[in-house]
């Protein structure tokens, strides 16, 4: 088992890498998840973190099962996928480094008391609807990870995502619940920024370089 798992693993090693950078990046989840975590503390942000996390999921299957027959009706199809992909994360480092320049302000939504059904279906219906989550995904899957895999492979890279949003989503709902955290950060956003924006370019010219 250790043996078929060992070729994927260097491919699944940057798929984590550009998800972790995405996941742990500002955007629509970060300001939901911190109104929740300054309006009704640290538990409805961790259950709207599980609903991002099923939602992360969601797509994930989705583009694996699109880009795979996608890419078996036609020879230039990863090709045209790989560009695609880092395009758009050439245009995320623009934007990150154009942030860098200028950080603009990041506000907390005014989020009302919720059950945690509820609570886990706006996460999940924030995530599965994000076109930044979806271009995301359809970056990694340019990578192809799981190409050729086995079921069990493919389950394997679809629950470790999941908890890999999950933990990058649970840390900005805790950290944010912390004025003194949420002050450092709101500081150092210029340095976050540019790193996310050289890690981004990076990532663009590997994935465009990249043998198909």
């Amino acid at each position: 088992m250790i043996d078929t798992l060992l070729p994927f693993l260097p491919a699944f090693a940057v798929a984590w890498g550009i998800l972790f950078v995405g996941a742990s990046s500002p955007g629509p989840a970060v300001a939901m998840l911190m109104g929740l975590a300054l309006g009704q503390g640290r538990t409805p942000a961790l259950i709207a973190c599980l609903g991002i996390a099923l939602g992360s999921a969601t797509i994930n299957v989705l583009t694996i099962l699109g880009v795979g027959l996608f890419l078996s009706q036609a020879a230039w199809a990863m090709m045209l996928l790989k560009l695609a992909g880092s395009a758009y994360l050439a245009y995320l480092a623009y934007g990150a480094f154009r942030k860098a320049i200028h950080p603009p302000e990041i506000a907390a939504q005014t989020v009302a008391r919720q059950s945690s059904p509820a609570l886990f279906a706006k996460g999940y219906l924030l995530q599965v609807t994000n076109p930044k989550a979806i271009a995301f995904w359809l970056a990694i899957a340019a990578i192809g990870a799981t190409a050729n895999a086995p079921l069990w492979i493919i389950a394997l890279f679809v629950a470790s995502c999941a908890v890999l949003s999950f933990a990058c989503h649970a840390a900005w709902a805790l950290a944010l619940s912390a004025t003194p955290v949420r002050a450092a950060y709101l500081r150092a956003r210029r340095y976050v920024e540019g790193a996310l924006g050289a890690f981004f370019a990076f990532a663009a010219f590997k994935l465009a370089t990249s043998r198909i």
